[in-house]
Order: C-alpha cells, then structure tokens, then sequence
C-alpha cells in the first residue's frame, strides 16, 4: 500500500482516523499500532514478522541495558541488540551481494538465494538502532510498555520510506500530545503538498524514465533527458513522500523532523547534503561520524572518516558496486570543497556554482540509477557521446517537446519560490486562506483522475 494509491486515500485513511479519533485517548496508540501492522502487512504479508522481532528484541535488550546500566553487561546488551538489528538487514538486503561479489573474486560458484528486500527494513532498523544507542547513552528515557515502543517502530506514516524519525523527536507525543484542528488543518495541506509533488511531477517524470529504458534510440540528447528526468523524479519522489508523511504524523498529533530543505538550489555538495536526506545524515553524523573522531582527529583520520561514512551511506541505498562508488564519489568531492574547491566557489559567480552543483548532481544520479556499475558506466558514457552515438534523434526530440513543460514546473517548484510567493499573498490578504479548502480539494480531485487514468505509481525509496 502506497501513500498515492485510491485503496489508501479513500479507505485506508479515512478508516484510520476515524477510529483514531472515537477511540479514547488512552487507547490511540493502539489503535496507530494495530493500523500500523495492517498498512505494512498489506505489503508485506511474510515480512511482518521481521517488524515485529526488530520491535520486541530492542524493546528486551532496552530494558537489559538500563536494569544494568553502569556495567560490562550494559554494553554487552548494547552490542548483542546492533548485532540482531544488522544482521537482520545484512541477510536480507546484503547476502545476495556478497555471494556474488565472493563468486567473482574466488571464482566459487555459490548459489544466489533471491532474497527478496523487505519494504522499509532500512528505515526502521536505523529507528531502533537509535533508540536502543540513546538509553545506553543515557539521553533517553527507556520505553516500559510495548505498545507505546512498538507503536514508535511501527508507526505507519514514517515506516517505509522515512523520514527517519528518532525515539527521543516523537517521546513526548507517544506519552502525551494533543491532536489540534489547527495541526490537523496543518497536516491535511502538508499531505496535499507532498501527494501533488509524487503524483503529478515524480510520476511523469519516471515515465520518461522508463520511455528512455525500454527505447532502442539512443541518442546524447535522450541520455541527457533522462538523466534529468530522474533527479527531478528522486526528488519530488522522496521528498513528496516526505511531505506526505510529515502531514499524516501532524494529522495524529506528531511533529516529525523535516527532512528536505530545497537542496537544488544549493551552490556546493555540502550545501547539498545539508539540505537532501536530512534525517540519513543527521543519523550517521550522530551514530559513525561522531564516534569516530569527526573532525577533532589528524587530517588523514579525519579523511578516513568522511570516507567511511559515505562508503556506508552509499551502501545504505543499495546492495550493489554503483551505490558505493556513488558513496565514495560524494566523500573524494566533499574533501576537495573543504580543501581547495569552496574557495573557488566563494570567488565565483553565484550561478557558477550553482551550475557545478547540479551537474555533479546529475551525474552523480546517474551512477546512482544505473544498473550496477557497467550500466551507470554505459549511461554516463552515453551523456557524454562515447562510441559516436548520434546527438539527436526523432523519439528524444519528440520527448523533449512533449516534456518541456513539466521540466519547467519541474526546475520552478524546486526552488522556494512558490512557498515564498503564497507566503506573501497569505501575509498582505487573509481572504487568500478561505481559498485553501477549495484548492485542497481540486489537488485530489487532480491525483484522482490522474490515477483513475493510469497504474504506473512507483516509490523509489520502497527499494531501500
């Protein structure tokens, strides 16, 4: 089940608020819990299970860690719940890679198993792997009742595709919050927001994806389609999810942490990195970098930990060649800019940097996308006319004129522009707000004729 499929919008949905808001408050996590576990068993039938062992064996290796806090056994308890929870991810994301990364180096020939990737296990294992680090840290309270945990872990908004919301942001509200009209209000026109982005613009966007994928032209021109295609269709994909999310969670009286902060109009990697993923990076900030040494290390340390963690990061994403190199890449840039290249930026015109930025963007979108690393290798080399491949032909021309407009909606509504425009107009005339009803209800109106009318409705993040 999807956030931008008809079966959640109009049954799903509506069902889990209305029995959210009859029942008492006293039993409305239950009730998030219990609608939880069917929105990821619809899914997931099997898989659920995994859900709920990640839930119960950190809950138990919680409650060890602070009945014996201060002692050798506390960490014991700590390292024995990480090893469940990566072992856990390892089997079902990684094995298949490493058997046939060994098959390749040893030439053995072990049989690959297909394990097939859970939806969300990524997310909500790095959800308990934070919460379980913070009560051995001391800077959480631990969590005594099942259901209030499991209902943290399992909480259907964020689960599958973040943002990855940490024990110690939503705390409070598990306890005690207060589902307000006005956040209500809130959450419905941030759900809107996110539904529109997904439906409209990432939707059309990854179906130039997949009319490049499955078309014999190929041409400079259509490579360069596509790969814009794709980081406009990544970005209002994930982050639309995102909005989505966070608007269902301030629907149930939760303030999740933002997770996008315009990262196209940034004019360096770092830039970029503050503003995309926030909650990834904030996570592996907290839980490797730190730990680590961060940057209170010798250079070459220092160097090895970027590298380190943007290896993993990479990783994170996929159980392929391309995701780490796609890793590493972001590592080798993000240690030039703190060297050499951000001096250059700062002396350069604004829109210089602005061009480095989403070209490296691209580019780095492309190896990201690709097929392991000899399809991101064939598209790159395609971009950039290798084997004297034509520039232009009939189909991408066609293409582009078909998809200009939505590449020009597309550039515009990643900017803040908008936002700031609406703003104004809201500041200078409060008429404008009786406005919102009618506009919320023609954006579903829009999203429901667009998926009337077609099937093709994919989550790039569910891979992860």
């Amino acid at each position: 089940m999807v956030f931008s499929g008809l079966p959640f919008l109009y049954l799903f949905m509506p069902g889990v608020l209305l029995v959210y808001f009859i029942a008492p408050k006293r039993y409305r996590n239950f009730v998030l819990l219990v609608f939880s576990l069917a929105f990821y068993f619809f899914g997931e039938q099997f898989y659920t299970v995994l859900l709920l062992i990640s839930s119960v064996s950190d809950f138990i290796f919680s409650l060890l860690i602070e009945k014996y806090r201060g002692t050798v056994k506390a960490k014991v308890f700590l390292i024995a719940a990480i090893v469940v929870s990566l072992a856990m991810l390892g089997f079902f994301k990684y094995i298949d890679f490493f058997i046939v990364t060994a098959n390749s180096i040893f030439g053995s020939d072990i049989a690959v198993l297909n394990v097939r990737l859970p939806i969300g296990i990524s997310f909500f294992t790095f959800q308990t792997m934070s919460y379980t680090i913070d009560v051995y840290r001391g800077r959480v309270r631990v969590q005594a009742n099942i259901v209030t945990f499991a209902t943290f872990v399992c909480l259907f908004p964020q689960l599958v595709a973040g943002p990855i919301v940490r024990y110690s942001d939503i705390a409070e509200e598990l306890e005690n919050r207060q589902e307000r009209l006005a956040d209500i209000a809130a959450g419905i026109r941030r759900f809107c927001l996110g539904l529109m982005k997904k439906v409209i613009i990432a939707n059309s966007m990854a179906e130039l994806v997949e009319y490049f994928r499955y078309s014999d032209e190929r041409t400079v021109l259509f490579y360069w389609l596509y790969a814009l295609a794709f980081t406009f269709q990544i970005y209002f994909d994930f982050s639309g999810y995102s909005d989505m999310a966070i608007g269902l969670g301030r629907m149930f009286g939760f303030k999740f942490p933002e997770n996008f902060n315009y990262p196209y109009i940034s004019r360096s990697i770092t830039e970029f990195w503050r503003r995309w993923h926030m909650t990834l990076g904030n996570w592996f900030r907290d839980y490797v970098y730190i730990p680590l040494g961060g940057r209170r290390v010798k250079q070459s340390r220092w160097i090895f930990n970027i590298a380190a963690v943007w290896m993993l990061t990479g990783f994170w994403h996929g159980a392929d060649w391309n995701f780490i190199v796609w890793g590493l890449m972001m590592a080798v840039l993000l240690v030039a800019e703190k060297f050499f290249i951000t001096k250059w930026l700062e002396r350069a015109w604004r829109w210089v940097a602005h061009v480095y930025t989403m070209g490296v963007v691209v580019i780095s979108f492309v190896i990201f996308s690709g097929a392991g690393m000899r399809g991101a290798w064939t598209d790159l080399a395609g971009m950039f006319g290798a084997g004297g491949i034509p520039l232009v032909g009939t189909l991408s021309l066609y293409y582009l004129r078909s998809f200009a407009p939505m590449f020009v909606i597309a550039a515009f509504l990643s900017t803040p522009l908008v936002k700031r425009v609406g703003d104004g107009l809201l500041a200078r005339n409060s008429k404008w707000t009786l406005l919102e009803p009618v506009l919320i209800a023609a954006s579903l109106i829009l999203v429901t004729a667009n998926l009337v009318d077609g099937s093709f409705n994919p989550f790039i993040y569910f891979r992860f």
